[in-house]
């Protein structure tokens, strides 16, 4: 009896995370009431064959109060955080690109990869961009030059692509593919520097007619069948860059949101989806929030802030206690990490584990500061790190060599893998602690009724750990470099 009553409690528990009502007392599961049996273990780890591999079982056994030799990492279902939107990546024109150049199988394959539940890593997150980026073959836009009414606007340099490949990633999603849209640029005849690229600012005169301009684009994208969940407003609004960029303060950010934008998708029954602000580094989150979430007016349309990881360029780290604060600071907003990839592409370094060790690094660090969307760039480049109009060629999770049409599966494929596979949408963030400094770890919930945890291991080497539950605990070993993820 008393198990059946365990059961029915982590039931409704998991309903009620499921339909959203994220509401739950963070001790409405006791934590006396979890008893553990096994743990399944999947591994990815440098200089091995392991690739998400499924590992033995380990079982639960008792555990009193553990010493301070004993490395542990201690998990508390009863304490609950943020709720897990999704995982994905960037379905944009360089992707859609590539895409088109290989056979049908290698399509499947990929989609397969990326998308399926069982084949594949599950992705159920995606971004793309508005008109043109850095990859993007060329610089376009979807309106006349001097077209205030857009309505010369037309989307006929997406549907070559672009438009055909997020369809067949939403078909291979299994029909439901949560998207958010990015410009990168106004169009040059709304701008002061009358450019596309090197930054520039959106005119006064333009703030409507550009507020027009995103209700135009998501309206024609679901008219072609693709849904939008959400947007951000400028893709990293502080860079002046040689491709398509556009620069807004945080006032301008601000008030575009409180007075033309925000207003504009309520006004055109666009006022679900789900508007984000910053979409850049971790290094001016804050400042960024403080001005434009400290307005009410403007924070009433603001669903997240969104940030990338680029600001390691100043040498100072990744800053994860920047987007901590803002998550304490404001509290009602979701945080989305909404762009990151490895720059200064080299075939040579495709298969280097520092490539994946970087993902896992931010993942969970990122879930642990209370993200609850997390967006790599593109999904697939071609064997230069391109298509790339300005020769910014990346790295992605996966290269295709169009000379000999094979994919090319990096290690921050896998790395992504062991978050995107195991974490559903609706899971809860729980409190998970390890007592050395050489494990990363974040743990969730799922909707299930399964606690996932993830364990990073960047050091070089082997690590007995035991993962500890309302005393007792399953012996696991962390190998040097690699990363596990353990379903209880």
């Amino acid at each position: 009896m008393y198990a059946i009553k365990i059961s029915l409690t982590l039931l409704i528990f998991s309903a009620m995370v499921w339909q959203g009502k994220t509401q739950v007392a963070p001790t409405s599961v006791p934590l006396k009431s979890y008893h553990p049996v096994k743990a399944e273990i999947f591994v990815t780890a440098k200089n091995t064959k392991l690739q998400l591999t499924k590992m033995a079982d380990a079982p639960f056994a008792e555990m009193a109060q553990p010493n301070e030799r004993q490395v542990c990492i201690f998990l508390d279902p009863s304490r609950t955080f943020q709720t897990m939107v999704g995982i994905g990546g960037a379905l944009t024109d360089a992707s859609a690109e590539v895409f088109a150049k290989l056979s049908p199988n290698a399509q499947k394959d990929l989609l397969n990869a990326y998308y399926d539940k069982e084949k594949g890593i599950a992705y159920n997150f995606a971004r793309t961009n508005i008109a043109s980026c850095d990859f993007s073959s060329d610089s376009y836009g979807y309106v006349a030059e001097n077209d205030s009414s857009l309505a010369t606007f037309n989307l006929e340099h997406d549907r070559k692509f672009r438009i055909p490949f997020i369809k067949q990633a939403i078909a291979a999603a299994g029909g439901n593919l949560p998207l958010f849209v990015t410009p990168w640029s106004p169009p040059s005849w709304m701008k002061d520097n009358h450019s596309l690229v090197q930054g520039g600012k959106l005119l006064k005169s333009c703030f409507q007619i550009w507020a027009n301009h995103y209700i135009k684009f998501i309206k024609s994208y679901e008219k072609e069948g693709i849904p939008v969940w959400g947007l951000s407003v400028q893709n990293e609004p502080m860079a002046v860059q040689k491709w398509e960029s556009c620069v807004f303060s945080a006032e301008d950010e601000r008030d575009f949101v409180k007075n033309y934008l925000g207003p504009t998708l309520q006004k055109s029954g666009l006022g679900d989806k789900k508007l984000i602000v910053w979409d850049h580094n971790r290094d001016l989150i804050y400042q960024r929030a403080s001005v434009v979430l400290g307005d009410p007016e403007a924070e009433r349309y603001i669903w997240g802030i969104g940030f990338h990881w680029y600001e390691t360029w100043t040498k100072s780290g990744m800053q994860f206690d920047n987007v901590r604060l803002v998550k304490e600071a404001f509290p009602k907003t979701n945080l989305v990490f909404s762009e990151g990839c490895v720059e200064k592409f080299n075939l040579d370094s495709v298969y280097k584990w520092s490539l994946g060790e970087r993902y896992g690094h931010s993942m969970v660090n990122d879930f642990n500061c209370g993200t609850v969307a997390w967006t790599d760039w593109n999904i697939l480049l071609d064997e230069k790190g391109g298509p790339n109009h300005v020769g910014n060629f990346c790295f992605a999770p996966v290269h295709a060599n169009l000379a000999t049409g094979k994919l090319i599966f990096t290690p921050s494929y896998f790395y992504i893998g062991h978050f995107s596979k195991f974490l559903l949408p609706g899971a809860k963030r729980i409190a998970c602690s390890s007592n050395r400094d050489k494990l990363e770890s974040t743990a969730f919930l799922n909707p299930d009724g399964k606690l996932i945890v993830i364990v990073l291991n960047k050091s070089n080497e082997k690590i007995p750990i035991n993962l500890w539950i309302a005393g007792k605990a399953a012996q696991v070993n962390s190998l040097p470099h690699s990363i596990m993820t353990v379903i209880i």
